[in-house]
């Protein structure tokens, strides 16, 4: 039987509101549509996994509330083993999000119950943690937290994927201890402290590789991503062009599949080339956890591109 991802995360229950444009501050606009949906990012990149036919662990904490188990049934129905996931007093986590027509968004994240998932907590699941195939965590629960599932990892063996958002700079001993970063461009910039890029990602990339990190996936949105392996390994892997409505899981869908990638034998360029096509599919849906595709609906959905784009050997490598 083959070793389960472990994610490691918030759990949140996502409050959506539609309008034609996002507001300015201090603006009211009027909306015409409301959603309540299963979200934070740990559980939608569990969400991620597990319609992707992986078999996933979700450690975690949901409030005493109503939310709370709601979002504990919505998490096995998508196929998450929830067992770990422990009960804290007050609410659930929430996230306030506001979508345009073009499918961009802005968020508040609440963190309620997941502010409350302690370091104490792993440590009584380490040989669980142990027996990990991957690991998946995110920044939406205690920073100390992570550092210390970070050094579980390392000190096991396992190899860790730290999704780091919500965007903040990171200390060094976390970023030895992951083995793949995956942030997006403002992530990016937050983790070098810098107010943009410069020339190129190539370049940002090697700054997080003199910081610490070992491996680097740059998640470029419509455009794809950067597989960093190594100082001189780095593979351009295209996005797919499709019409988003919702944005909002987006870079979740690409964690879950990514780690499902990596797990089911895949070169880290052809991983991110699926996990490129999850999130592509995932944009053109309402909602976090909704918006996730089944294993078959990316297949599908990648041997339709491929039509024009014979393999992911057509990616373009840069020295």
């Amino acid at each position: 039987m083959c070793k389960p991802i472990i994610v490691v995360g918030s759990i949140n229950i996502d409050l959506v509101a539609t309008a034609d444009r996002l507001p300015v501050p201090g603006e009211t606009i009027i909306g015409d549509v409301f959603n309540t949906f299963f979200g934070g990012k740990g559980a939608n990149q569990a969400v991620a996994a597990a319609k992707l036919g992986y078999p996933v662990v979700m450690i975690g904490k949901v409030g005493e509330d109503e939310f709370g188990s709601q979002l504990i049934d919505g998490l096995s129905r998508a196929g998450v083993d929830t067992k770990l996931v422990g009960r804290a007093g007050g609410a659930s986590g929430a996230a306030l999000i506001l979508t345009d027509r073009q499918g961009e968004n802005s968020i508040v994240v609440v963190p309620g119950a997941n502010d409350r998932l302690m370091p104490s907590d792993l440590s009584q699941q380490e040989d669980v943690l142990r027996g990990a195939g991957l690991i998946l965590a995110q920044l939406e629960i205690p920073l100390g937290t992570v550092e210390a599932l970070a050094k579980i990892a390392k000190k096991h063996q396992v190899p860790l994927i730290l999704d780091p958002a919500p965007a903040c700079a990171l200390s060094t001993s976390i970023l030895r201890n992951v083995r793949w970063i995956t942030p997006n461009e403002v992530e990016t910039r937050h983790l070098l402290q810098k107010s943009s890029l410069g020339h190129s990602e190539s370049d940002a990339a090697d700054q997080l590789l003199a910081a610490g990190a070992s491996h680097v996936v740059l998640k470029l949105g419509a455009r794809g991503a950067l597989v960093v392996e190594d100082a001189k390994t780095r593979t351009l892997v295209p996005g797919f062009p499709v019409k988003a409505v919702d944005t909002t899981a987006a870079g979740d869908a690409f964690n879950g599949a990514f780690a499902v990638g990596l797990l089911r034998g895949k070169s880290a360029p052809e991983a991110a080339y699926f996990a490129n096509a999850v999130a592509a599919i995932s944009v053109t849906r309402r909602g976090a956890q909704p918006s996730m595709p089944t294993r078959e609906e990316t297949e599908e959905f990648i041997e339709r591109q491929n039509s024009s784009r014979n393999s992911v050997s057509s990616t373009d490598n840069i020295t």
